[in-house]
């Protein structure tokens, strides 16, 4: 079962020039309860996994906000947010977020899901 995230990683400050590299793509996640109840289904996801493979490529010194959305389910207006996150690299990203330095905080958002 293919299902389909979107990533936004937003850099809140960073070092005049940059050496990372965007990921190429979200990693593998899990499903954790795929049930059907007549005509609705509910999927939920393990993006855990996710924001981890996202934050640990995450290596200048800024403050990074990270969003996990899925790539359905949105509108022009919001996006289908799935969790938040932040990282802090160095003093810089310390400042930024209010984390401390090397600090990450994930945070899923309460009874998303992507459809079906």
């Amino acid at each position: 079962m293919t299902r389909t995230l979107l990533l936004t990683t937003v850099l809140l400050l960073t070092a005049c020039a940059s050496t990372s590299t965007p990921a190429a793509g979200p990693p593998p996640y899990t499903v954790t309860r795929d049930q059907t109840r007549g005509p609705q289904r509910y999927l939920d996801a393990d993006v855990r996994a996710v924001f981890d493979a996202v934050a640990a490529g995450l290596t200048d010194d800024g403050g990074y906000l990270i969003a996990i959305n899925c790539a359905t389910g949105g509108t022009a207006g919001a996006d289908n947010r799935l969790a938040n996150g932040r990282k802090a690299v160095g003093a810089k990203g310390a400042a930024a977020t209010g984390l401390g330095a090397g600090e990450v905080q994930f945070e899923p958002v309460a009874g998303r899901s992507c459809p079906a």
